[in-house]
């Protein structure tokens, strides 16, 4: 029996379970105090085990980011470009959602898993296939992805979790601070949005089917 297998027998380690608990950490505190002293402490186990099943801190970053790429939909070849490509974004906005450690890590790993692979030659056909050139579908993505980034940033760090809680916040800490002398419209802002029912998440279907819009007249007319 190997070294590994005897390990992962008397342990009840592996990778996924590794890379499993990593996630779950990360997801928790966040991936700053994410170290293997601290991973095999929830494991229960010695920390140099883990280097059994991963090499070093960027090879599981790399692990984790790869099954964050797992869990987003890929873009439906049966659906149309604009279609598949919206489905895709509202997975990764709901999958960073749930992970919000991975939104900075997304675009940096330089050795990229079989899901992040997998995903980003699904995305980049659905766009060849649309009639997007080589480069208009290097736009796409860029600018698509950018927008799914920075709104699932930006929706991780608001001081309100749901919709219902935005008129008290306004009342108790907005509105205090912005007095209608000093900053009458934002003053008239948030009055006017908190009476309406305003709802900061819908920003996110509103900037990605403009987006959407935009790319339409960029593509071909022949798909390729």
């Amino acid at each position: 029996m190997s070294e590994r297998r005897r390990l992962a027998t008397e342990s009840g380690l592996s990778t996924p379970r590794v890379v499993e608990e990593a996630i779950r950490l990360a997801d928790r505190e966040g991936v700053d105090g994410l170290s293997m002293r601290r991973l095999a402490t929830v494991l229960g186990a010695g920390a140099m085990s883990l280097y059994h099943y991963v090499a070093n801190k960027d090879e599981l970053l790399d692990a984790m980011i790869d099954v964050v790429f797992a869990e987003i939909e890929l873009p439906s070849a049966e659906a149309d470009w604009r279609t598949a490509m919206r489905g895709r974004a509202v997975s990764a906005r709901d999958v960073l959602a749930r992970h919000p450690w991975a939104i900075g890590l997304m675009e940096s790993r330089t050795s990229p898993g079989p899901a992040n692979l997998r995903h980003r030659e699904a995305v980049t056909a659905c766009l060849r296939r649309a009639g997007f050139s080589v480069v208009m579908a290097t736009h796409a993505n860029w600018l698509l992805d950018s927008h799914v980034y920075g709104f699932a940033l930006q929706e991780a760090s608001l001081p309100i979790d749901t919709a219902e809680e935005l008129p008290d916040v306004t009342q108790d800490v907005f509105l205090p601070q912005l007095p209608p002398e000093q900053f009458p419209y934002l003053h008239e802002a948030a009055l006017a949005l908190a009476a309406s029912g305003y709802d900061p998440s819908e920003e996110f279907l509103f900037g990605l089917d403009l987006l959407l819009d935009a790319l339409e007249p960029l593509r071909d007319a022949a798909p390729q």
